[in-house]
């Protein structure tokens, strides 16, 4: 029998040379332990072995010793790490943003302060606290403005790769003005963990952590914007089908080719294409996005590709543990693995407008 040939493999060759590094180390580390590494936790081998390879630093320019990759490249190595490790993948895209977001700062002129160079370096690994402004005014990180810096107060919901980052990217709301100030901040005694019992990315050691007055120097200030231009960002950035989602979905249909069931192997050949179309498309209205500099554009399709794609992932997550039988929900096998982390993805960077597209889609037509 052939071998599948995905929209993704099929256009590698034009790619960074970065992405065949990584497809290298997924294959040979993340792959063949990813189980392991859901059930013990990411070491800090891992990190080391990211910053080795140069991911903690790939978006940045060669000034900073990064790679400077390409969106395109860049999209390939997100998915080539959800598909072999989850819990890798979700501790390095809390870092990995932060540092193009940098980069592009000082192209524009601002001054870095020492922790933000490190950042753009890859010499720090940074967690991020970000989406509690999703929530405000009901649950939010505070930013209290003093002389000539700020305090920062509050929970933050969700930090992933605690015990591994040394900073975090914290977002937190002025009551008063309403803006949002987004800093770096160190981990701390002012930064508290608390444990969170996951069912899913349980080894991406992701934590709830307060911050007990947590001073924040002007210099280590990323941003300062109006929460309407934050949620303007934001809608561009969680309303779309994401290179994960199709990372995790094409792993599943891989294993689902090599499945002795003929049956296994003809869901895959069926849901292949769908798959494949659905990333086009996601990926064309994303740079669409990014060409108008515009979250709301076409949001409507936006969406409804993303709870495509989610829709997918369970099917296709299900369809792997019928295949499987009973041995699929053992914990040493990857078909729970890769249903729970469908699951989680359905829930991971959701805003109130992907939560409303998932409910409707989910509402049978009569009660819509």
């Amino acid at each position: 029998m052939a071998e599948p040939v995905s929209a993704a493999t099929a256009s590698d060759a034009g790619l960074h040379p970065l992405v065949g590094v990584v497809q290298r180390y997924a294959d040979e580390v993340l792959r063949p332990s990813a189980l392991r590494t859901d059930r013990h936790g990411i070491g800090p081998q891992r990190v080391a072995e990211l910053a080795e390879l140069g991911l903690l630093n790939h978006l940045a320019p060669e000034e900073f010793g990064g790679a400077a990759v390409d969106l395109a490249s860049d999209r390939r190595i997100r998915e080539i790490l959800a598909g072999a490790c989850l819990n890798t993948w979700l501790l390095w895209v809390q870092h990995a943003p932060l540092v193009e977001l940098l980069a592009k700062k000082h192209a524009d002129g601002t001054r870095l302060s020492d922790r933000a160079r490190d950042v753009v370096h890859g010499r720090l690994l940074v967690g991020a606290g970000l989406s509690d402004v999703r929530r405000y005014p009901d649950h939010y990180v505070t930013a209290e403005r003093r002389t000539d810096e700020w305090v920062f107060s509050g929970t933050i919901s969700w930090v992933t790769g605690w015990g591994l980052n040394q900073a975090l990217a914290v977002a937190a709301v002025e009551p008063l003005t309403e803006n949002v100030v987004t800093a770096l901040i160190p981990v701390s005694g002012d930064t508290v963990a608390t444990a969170l019992d996951l069912s899913a990315v349980g080894g991406s050691s992701t934590q709830r952590v307060t911050l007990n007055d947590v001073r924040v120097p002007d210099r280590d200030v990323i941003s300062t914007e109006s929460i309407a231009q934050w949620r303007r960002r934001d809608l561009g950035m969680s309303s779309d089908a994401q290179p994960h989602h199709f990372g995790l979905a094409y792993a599943v249909l891989d294993e689902l080719d090599v499945e002795p069931d003929a049956q296994a192997r003809a869901v895959s050949a069926g849901w292949r294409p769908r798959i494949d179309a659905i990333r086009r498309q996601s990926y064309a209205l994303a740079d669409e996005v990014l060409a108008r500099d515009d979250g709301r554009h076409r949001v409507d399709e936006r969406l409804a590709a993303k709870v495509a794609i989610g829709d997918a992932l369970a099917t296709l997550t299900r369809a792997l543990l019928v295949a499987r039988s009973g041995r699929g929900i053992r914990l040493d096998d990857t078909a729970q693995l890769h249903a729970r982390s469908a699951l989680f993805l359905l829930v991971q960077g959701q805003s109130a407008a992907v939560r409303t597209a998932q409910l409707e889609h989910l509402t049978p037509r009569e009660h819509r």
